[in-house]
């Protein structure tokens, strides 16, 4: 974010993590990231590290340390939620943790997103359907199930 030619992350780098994501998933991520290709200097990213399973939080652990010999270049980032920081991914990783707190106000983060985000006007695009011709929104209700 740095700069604004700098593009979003692709789908290869990044992983969101839930209690249903599968040791699988989880080792094929490491793997991209952990061994060498020629896509080189991609930053993978982890989101919500900590809502993983204890069995899947295991093998990732121990697939890392066995893969991590390949390569001493990795980028990789763990994201997750301070208030579980005692599960077991992120404690396995503790001597690596940093406290991160945003550098850029909000607006900048938002301006930034509406910058990739923004569809070019003269398309035929569902995007029209957004404000100022994003091809992402948010649907939001404070009264649940009311047909978002």
């Amino acid at each position: 974010m740095n700069s604004p030619e700098q593009p979003l992350p692709t789908f290869d780098e990044v992983l969101l993590c839930t209690p249903h994501t599968s040791a699988e998933q989880v080792g094929l991520f490491l793997r991209r990231c952990l061994i060498p290709c020629r896509g080189g200097n991609k930053i993978y990213t982890m989101l919500f590290a900590d809502e993983l399973s204890y069995e899947v939080s295991c093998r990732a652990e121990e697939l890392f340390q066995h893969l991590q010999c390949y390569s001493s270049s990795y980028r990789l980032i763990i994201l997750c939620n301070c208030e579980r920081e005692n599960s077991y991914l992120p404690s396995a990783f503790s001597h690596c943790k940093v406290h991160m707190i945003p550098q850029r106000s909000r607006a900048d983060i938002q301006q930034y997103l509406q910058q990739h985000f923004r569809v070019p006007q003269p398309s035929s695009s569902a995007a029209a359907v957004f404000k100022e011709h994003m091809c992402v929104g948010i649907v939001s209700s404070k009264r649940a199930g009311m047909g978002k």
